[in-house]
C-alpha cells in the first residue's frame, strides 16, 4: 500500500468525517470564539479583572476535565454499544454518568468553597505590586463563589450531550452550545459593562452570564433528547429503573477509573505548570492567558478530530471491524496533523495583532504574541497526540492512556518546569517552549502504540 493511500482517504471518507466533526468544529469554534470576546471584554475593564479570571478559570478546568474524564471512561462503552445497536446498555451508561458526575459534584464544590482563595493565591506573585496582587485576588473570588452555580447545568449537560455524540447526534450539542454562547455573549455586554439600564458588575456580571448560559445549554440538550425517542432510542424507559448491572459496572470502573484519574491528574498538572509560569510575575500570567484563550480558538480542529476518532473508531470496534478501524484512524490521524500545521502557520503570522484586542500594557502584548507563535509552532504536535490519546482511549487502553498522558505529565514535565521555574533566570517564552517540547517524547512513544495495534479491541461483545 503506498503512502498517500494509507494516509488519504476518498471523497466519501472526507464527506463522512467533516460530517462528524463540522458540528462539533462549529460548536467549540464558536465557544472559543465567544470565549475570546468574553476575554477581551473583561480585559477591557483591566489586566488584574482579566488574570483573576483567568487564574480561576484554571482552576475550574481541573473540575470540568475530572467530567469529561469520567464521562468518557463510561463513554468508550457507550459509543460501542451504540455500534452494535443495544440500546439497553446506552441506557446503563447514561444512568452511570450520572451518579459519577454527581459524586464529583459534590467534591468539586466543596474543595472550591473551602479552599479557593488559598489556591487563587498560589498563581499571585510579583514583588513591589501588593496592590495589584490583592486587587487579582479579590476578583478572582468574586467570579468563583457566582461561577459554583453553573456547575450542575454544565454536570447535566456534558451527560447528556457526551451521549448524543456517542450515537453520532452532533449536531444538537452543536446547536445548544452556539445558543448558550450567544445568550453569554449579550449577557456579558449587556452585564459587564451595565449597558441599557442593567447594572454594571464587572467580573460578576461575566460570571452571571456564564451560569445563565450553562442552564439555557442543558435546557436545549436534555429537552431535544427527550422529545425526539425515534431518533434516541436510549431514552425511552432511561430512568424506568435506575439500576446498572454490577458486571457492567466492575468493566466500566476497570476501564473507566484509569481515565477519570488521568484527566484529573492531567488537569491539575496542567494546573501546576501554569502555576510553574505565574513565577514570572503578573505580567506572564496575563499573557499566557491571552495567547492560550486565542491558540484555542484555533485548537478546534485537531480537538474535534479527536472526538471524531473516539466516535468512528469506537463504533467500528464495537462492530467487529478491525481492519478498517486501523485505515480510518490513520487517515483521522494525518488528517489532523496537516491540518495543524496549515493552521499553525496562519497564527505564527497573524500572532502579533490579536494581544492589539487587549487594553493591557504593551509589555503583556509583547510576551502574548511571542507564546501565542510557540503554541502555533506545537499546534502540530498537539495534532498526533491528541488523536493517538483517543485512539489509544477508544479500544478500552485506559491504563496506557493513564501512563502516556498523566504519569508523563508529572514524572517529566512538571518536574521540568518547576527546575526551570525555580532556579534558572529563562524568560517565560523559553520556558514554555522548553516544557512543550518534551512532548516530542510522547509523540514517539504514541506513534509505536498505534502502529502497534494494541487499541483494536472490542470492549463491549458478549
Amino acid at each position: 500500500m503506498n503512502i498517500r493511500k494509507k494516509l488519504f482517504g476518498d471523497k466519501a471518507f472526507y464527506r463522512m468525517v467533516l460530517g462528524v466533526t463540522v458540528p462539533i468544529m462549529i460548536q467549540n469554534g464558536i465557544t472559543n470564539f465567544v470565549g475570546l470576546l468574553d476575554n477581551i471584554m473583561v480585559g477591557r475593564i483591566g489586566t488584574e479583572q482579566m488574570s483573576g479570571i483567568a487564574i480561576v478559570n484554571q482552576l475550574l478546568m481541573v473540575f470540568n476535565l475530572a467530567i469529561f474524564g469520567a464521562i468518557s471512561g463510561v463513554g468508550i462503552f457507550s459509543a460501542q454499544f451504540f455500534g452494535c445497536k443495544n440500546h439497553q446498555g446506552v441506557r446503563h451508561t447514561l444512568r452511570f454518568k450520572i451518579y459519577v458526575c454527581m459524586g464529583i459534584l459534590v467534591l468539586g464544590i466543596f474543595a472550591l468553597v473551602a479552599g479557593g482563595e488559598q489556591l487563587i493565591m498560589l498563581y499571585l506573585h510579583g514583588e513591589g505590586n501588593d496592590q495589584a496582587l490583592q486587587a487579582t485576588l479579590a476578583y478572582g473570588k468574586e467570579y468563583l463563589w457566582v461561577m459554583l452555580a453553573g456547575l450542575f447545568p454544565f454536570v447535566i449537560e456534558e451527560v447528556y450531550a457526551s451521549t448524543l455524540r456517542e450515537g453520532g447526534e452532533t449536531k444538537v450539542p452543536m446547536i445548544a452550545g452556539v445558543v448558550a454562547v450567544l445568550v453569554n455573549l449579550a449577557l456579558n455586554y449587556l452585564l459587564i459593562f451595565g449597558k441599557f439600564g442593567f447594572p454594571e458588575l464587572g467580573v460578576v456580571g461575566a460570571a452571571i452570564a456564564t451560569v445563565i448560559s450553562r442552564y439555557v445549554q442543558a435546557a436545549v440538550v436534555i429537552v431535544w433528547t427527550h422529545r425526539n425517542p425515534d431518533k434516541m432510542p436510549f431514552i425511552v424507559g432511561a430512568y424506568r429503573e435506575l439500576r446498572v448491572p454490577a458486571q457492567l459496572t466492575w468493566n466500566i470502573t476497570k476501564k473507566g477509573t484509569p481515565l477519570m484519574f488521568n484527566e484529573i491528574l492531567w488537569s491539575a498538572g496542567v494546573a501546576i505548570m501554569t502555576q510553574c509560569y505565574s513565577t514570572r510575575g503578573l505580567d506572564a500570567v496575563a499573557a499566557l492567558n491571552i495567547s492560550t484563550v486565542i491558540s484555542n480558538l484555533f485548537n478546534v480542529v485537531f480537538v474535534a478530530m479527536g472526538s471524531a476518532v473516539s466516535i468512528i473508531v469506537g463504533q467500528l470496534l464495537g462492530a467487529g471491524k478491525m481492519e478498517e478501524a486501523m485505515d480510518t484512524d490513520r487517515k483521522l490521524i494525518a488528517f489532523a496533523v496537516l491540518s495543524s500545521v496549515a493552521i499553525g502557520a496562519v497564527v505564527v503570522l497573524l500572532a502579533p495583532l490579536f494581544p492589539q484586542l487587549y487594553n493591557t500594557s504593551d509589555e503583556v502584548k509583547r510576551l502574548a504574541a511571542l507564546l501565542l507563535r510557540v503554541a502555533a509552532v506545537c499546534m502540530p504536535v498537539f495534532a498526533f497526540l491528541h488523536t493517538t490519546y483517543f485512539t489509544l482511549r477508544s479500544g478500552g487502553k485506559t491504563i496506557i492512556t493513564f501512563l502516556f498522558d498523566s504519569v508523563f505529565l508529572w514524572c517529566v514535565s512538571i518536574p521540568v518546569a518547576y527546575v526551570l521555574s525555580r532556579h534558572t533566570g529563562m524568560a517565560i517564552a523559553a520556558l514554555y517552549l522548553s516544557c512543550q517540547m518534551l512532548d516530542l517524547i510522547k509523540c514517539v512513544i504514541g506513534y509505536i502504540l498505534v502502529k502497534k495495534g494494541v487499541w483494536l479491541n472490542n470492549i463491549v461483545a458478549e
